[in-house]
C-alpha cells in the first residue's frame, strides 16, 4: 500500500488528525490519542504501527515481518515492518480496528461529543 492511499484512508475515519511526531513519523489520532504511526524514511513508508488487542497481538506477530512495536505498551501495539505482510485490505480492516479500540476507550462524554 503506498504512503498517499494509507494516509488517505486513516483520514477518512470520522474526526481523525494527524501531526509529524518523533522525526519522521506520521501520527494519527482521533480526540489526541494515537492509533496509528506511519514511520517513513523521505517519503518511503518504513513501517506501520498500529494497536491491537493481545490475543490479535500472538497472531500478528506470528507473521514474518510483524513484531512488537518498540516503545509502546507490550502486547498492543504491532509493526509492520515489511507491507507485504498483510494484503492492503487487511491493513486496512487492522488499522480500523486500531482507531476503534482506541475509541472504545474514550470517555463517553467524549464520545458523545464526537458522535461516536
Amino acid at each position: 500500500m503506498r504512503l498517499p492511499a494509507l494516509r488517505q484512508f486513516a483520514l477518512s475515519l470520522p474526526h481523525t488528525t494527524w501531526v509529524k511526531q518523533w522525526g519522521e513519523c506520521l501520527v494519527f489520532k482521533v480526540a489526541g490519542k494515537m492509533f496509528l504511526i506511519i514511520a517513513l524514511d523521505a517519503e518511503t513508508i518504513d513501517g506501520v504501527v498500529f494497536k491491537c488487542t493481545p490475543e490479535e497481538f500472538d497472531d500478528l506477530t506470528d507473521i514474518d515481518g510483524i513484531t512488537q512495536a518498540p516503545y509502546c505498551a507490550k502486547r498492543h501495539w504491532v509493526r509492520v515492518g515489511d507491507l507485504g505482510a498483510l494484503p492492503a485490505a487487511e491493513l486496512e480492516r487492522r488499522i480500523q480496528r486500531s482507531y476503534d479500540l482506541v475509541v472504545a476507550k474514550l470517555p463517553k462524554k467524549t464520545r458523545a461529543e464526537l458522535g461516536l
